[in-house]
Formats: C-alpha cells, sequence, structure tokens
C-alpha cells in the first residue's frame, strides 16, 4: 500500500503536513463541506478533491445535494464548493447565484465541455442510420432506435429530468422529430451506461445522452451535431420554438465556491483554485469506477494514489 493510500485510510485522518515555510496548511477546523451528485466523475473527484484537502489538514464532509439547488445552498453556506459546473446542464442556476452574492468564480478546468446526445461510433461504423452524426440524417432512421417501450418511435434516453427540463423534448418538436422519436429521461448516470451495454451486446442502434470529459472517449463516442448553439436559443433561456432546435454550448467547466471559503480556509482556497483538471484526468476517475467497477471512494485513493504528482502540483 504506499503512502497516501496507507494515511487516508488512517481514522485519525492527521498527517505531517509541510508547506513552503515548513507549517502546516491545515486551515480552520471547520470542514469544508463537498457535494455529490449522480454522475462518477463528479462523485470521484469528490473525494478526490477531499483527499488532498484532508492531506493539507483539514476536515471535510460530503453531503448529497441536487445538482441544480447545489449553488445556491453554496451561496447561502450550506455547502463549500461545487467542482463539475458544467456550462450547458448547470450555467444558468450557477450564474444566477453569481449575480445574488455569496458565490464566488473559482476558475475553469483545463478540460473543455460538450453534453449532448450521440451514439456509440460502432452505430456508425456500420452505417445504421446513414448520414450520421447530422442531426438531419435521425429523420426516417427512428425504426433503427425503437425499443420495446417507445410505441414504435425511435427512443432517445436522457439523461434524469433535473438536468435538462425539456431542453431535448422542446428540440425534437423545433426540428419536426417528434413523431418519429420519443425521450425516456433515465433515473441516472448508470442507466445510461447500461443502455449503451445492453444496446452493444445486442447490436442494436441506440441514443443516449453522454458528456465529454467521461470514460466514453475511450470506448468510442459520437456527439449527434445538431444546429449551431447561441446565447439564448432555448426556451428556457428566453429563446422561442424557433430558435430551440440549437444543439448544445462547446462549453467551460467551472468551479464555485462559498465567498467567505478564501478567507476561512485561505490555503484550501488556494489549493482549489489552481486545480485543474484535464479531460484525461477526469477520464480515468470515472472509468475506475465506470470500467473498474470501483466504489466511489476506492477509485478517488486509486486515483491519488497513481497520480500524486498532478495533484501535488496544486498544493506547492
Amino acid at each position: 500500500m504506499n503512502k497516501f493510500t496507507s494515511k487516508a485510510a488512517a481514522a485519525a485522518l492527521t498527517m505531517t503536513l509541510a508547506s513552503v515555510s515548513g507549517q502546516s496548511l491545515a486551515d480552520s477546523s471547520e470542514p469544508i463541506v463537498i457535494p455529490t451528485h449522480n454522475w462518477s466523475s463528479q462523485v470521484v473527484m469528490a473525494y478526490v478533491i477531499g483527499g488532498i484537502f484532508e492531506n493539507m489538514g483539514n476536515n471535510v464532509e460530503y453531503v448529497s445535494a441536487d445538482s441544480q439547488g447545489v449553488y445556491e445552498a453554496i451561496r447561502l453556506g450550506d455547502v463549500t464548493i461545487s467542482h463539475e459546473v458544467w456550462q450547458s446542464s448547470f450555467g444558468k442556476s450557477f450564474q444566477n447565484a453569481l449575480d445574488a452574492g455569496g458565490l464566488i468564480d473559482a476558475g475553469t478546468h483545463a478540460a473543455p465541455t460538450l453534453e449532448e446526445i450521440g451514439v456509440p461510433t460502432w452505430v456508425i461504423d456500420q452505417n445504421l442510420c446513414p448520414g450520421l452524426p447530422s442531426w438531419e440524417a435521425l429523420a426516417g432512421c427512428g425504426s433503427v432506435f425503437a425499443t420495446a417501450g417507445s410505441g414504435g418511435k425511435g427512443q432517445i434516453l436522457e439523461g434524469p429530468q433535473s438536468w435538462h427540463g425539456e431542453v431535448y423534448p422542446n428540440r425534437l418538436a423545433a426540428l419536426g422529430l417528434d413523431d418519429e422519436y420519443v425521450i425516456k429521461f433515465a433515473g441516472g448516470a448508470d442507466a445510461l451506461w447500461a443502455e449503451i451495454a445492453s444496446a452493444t451486446a445486442e447490436g442494436r442502434g441506440t441514443i443516449v445522452f453522454n458528456w465529454t470529459p467521461n470514460f466514453t472517449d475511450a470506448e468510442g463516442f459520437t456527439f449527434i451535431e445538431f444546429p449551431e448553439w447561441f446565447a439564448g436559443c432555448r426556451i428556457a433561456d428566453g429563446g422561442t420554438m424557433e430558435t430551440t432546435g440549437c444543439g448544445s454550448p462547446k462549453g467551460w467547466l467551472k468551479k464555485a465556491a462559498n465567498a467567505d471559503f478564501p478567507s476561512t480556509h485561505p490555503d484550501a482556497y488556494a489549493m482549489f483554485e489552481k486545480m485543474s483538471f484535464t479531460t484525461t484526468d477526469i477520464g480515468q476517475m470515472a472509468a475506475l469506477v465506470d470500467i473498474d467497477k470501483m466504489d466511489h471512494k476506492s477509485a478517488a485513493a486509486t486515483w491519488l494514489a497513481d497520480h500524486e504528482s498532478v495533484w501535488r502540483a496544486f498544493i506547492d
């Protein structure tokens, strides 16, 4: 067992720490509250960040939190940070809390993001729906993506409805695809991966919501190319039925923090602000759970042990 794993497993979670000055990097004794949501990279990264904070001598608590409501919770001080703020899904909630005060923008990860529906790349390789990844190819391909419960229409498996609301039903209607396709909302991310696995095993077409960075980057996944996104095109953002057929933005992945965090935990905040994960980093974290089938805490301990040079740089 390596040094980090063995120490992290210790009940006391107290370590001999060093800063440039030779003193402990511990800040306040008050816990840093980290939220967990319902997708693998976010939960693993929560424990990764928590492990780094603990390595610095800080106390950490984890709370299950709504992925939209968490920004208000941060603003009010009930949660300390959010470490995966996806522009497409959570940008509006993040901005609303930022505008209201009490929440600060703690910087942006190196990884660019895209959240969109798409297909396992083998669907295109086998030409199950000629013309993909253009969205226009979906017209006439509904039967390729039909399931036992879709009433003869093509099924698109979306993430939980709390992630995007009516974005995809509105998009189908705007593009004239709602007569041929239906949206099914998954209960969580695991249902998306289970659908990809079963469709691959059966050799049947499937369309699911996905994102990058993710473990599927290595397995091969192709996002459908919809009309270009522009600010305000979606109905939820002030758009109309004529504009809401737009796709998703290629966006940022930000970090958020309670406005008091820099003063209550200055060294921990400095680490958090400096922390920046790449597409590869985040994909590796998710793969430990979704491919290697580790639990989230074990996945975090493994990632920390295998990538000490990465996270040490955020402290130094």
